[in-house]
């Protein structure tokens, strides 16, 4: 089935460093782009990032200067949702995972932006049934969840809640595509979806094995790259992550399901309680 929805310019609210790099990823498709949040100080971080970003891409010869100029001539920043909502055809919120903060978006976005307008979270823990009913249209309402790098990732979850209509599945995955990204369709929410919950299950697997002494984390690494050839082991890849979402994750997970078998790991959470959060902050699992 063909999407009815046209989409010609994209908002993404949230200028951290997904919500940045998804903007990015739109204008680079060619689709005029806004990215939207409180915070100015945070918009003028995520540009000059965003053009640290293509300066790098063009020098590597990853991108062709022209359509870094391009992309960037296609983005807009704006603090002011009440101005930019109602011009979009698509949203993608990508505030902080925090539902109090997304249902009040999308209590604005259900009267600021168009009557068509699909209404997306980016959220990899909240599913978009939560949010749905404050936007007063949740059959416009899902999830569309990228991954970290987003420049680089193809992977996209699109999720659909019991509500969401076939019209908007159709569309959030044409507009994917049309992103260069690989969509996958998730027919039910569950907690951690479907790439979070392959990776958790490796992750855990590898946490009882250091704990039981069974191989060092080098050799589980090693392992998962030369055994299963997956492109990094998964401490290296809690360590990409960032053991703070690692953590977050789970804490989700396990407040969704009660399973003590889902509860967070006590060895990542006092990395996370340490301040080693992963490449990002120097230290994890391993130092950088």
């Amino acid at each position: 089935m063909q999407p009815r929805t046209p989409v010609t310019r994209v908002l993404v609210i949230g200028a951290g460093a997904m919500g940045s790099q998804i903007a990015l990823t739109a204008a680079l498709a060619g689709y005029p782009t806004t990215v939207q949040d409180v915070s100015e100080c945070q918009l003028d971080d995520a540009a000059a990032q965003l053009r640290d970003r293509t300066d790098k891409m063009v020098a590597s010869g990853k991108l062709a200067a022209e359509q870094a100029g391009q992309a960037h001539a296609l983005l807009d920043f704006s603090t002011d949702l009440d101005a930019v909502a109602p011009a979009a055809d698509f949203v993608i919120e990508a505030a902080t995972e925090r539902l109090d903060i997304k249902e009040a978006i999308f209590a604005r976005l259900g009267r600021l932006a168009p009557p068509h307008a699909i209404l997306a979270t980016n959220s990899s823990t909240i599913g978009s049934s939560a949010v749905a009913g404050a936007s007063g249209r949740p059959g416009q309402v899902c999830n569309l969840h990228f991954f970290n790098p987003v420049l680089v990732m193809e992977c996209v979850e699109v999720v659909r809640h019991a509500g969401t209509s076939q019209e908007t599945v159709d569309t959030a995955l044409a507009f994917a595509r049309s992103l260069g990204k690989a969509p996958v369709l998730i027919n039910r929410e569950v907690p951690g979806f479907v790439a979070n919950r392959l990776m958790g299950a490796v992750q855990k697997e590898a946490l009882a094995l250091l704990a039981g002494g069974v191989a060092s984390m080098e050799d589980i690494d090693a392992t998962a790259k030369t055994a299963l050839r997956h492109p990094m082991g998964p401490f290296e890849l809690m360590d990409l992550v960032g053991l703070d979402v690692v953590d977050y994750i789970a804490q989700a997970t396990h407040a969704a399901t009660g399973d003590p078998a889902d509860a967070p790991d006590a060895s990542v959470a006092a990395l996370v309680r340490a301040g080693k959060l992963g490449r990002k902050s120097g230290a994890g699992w391993y130092s950088y």
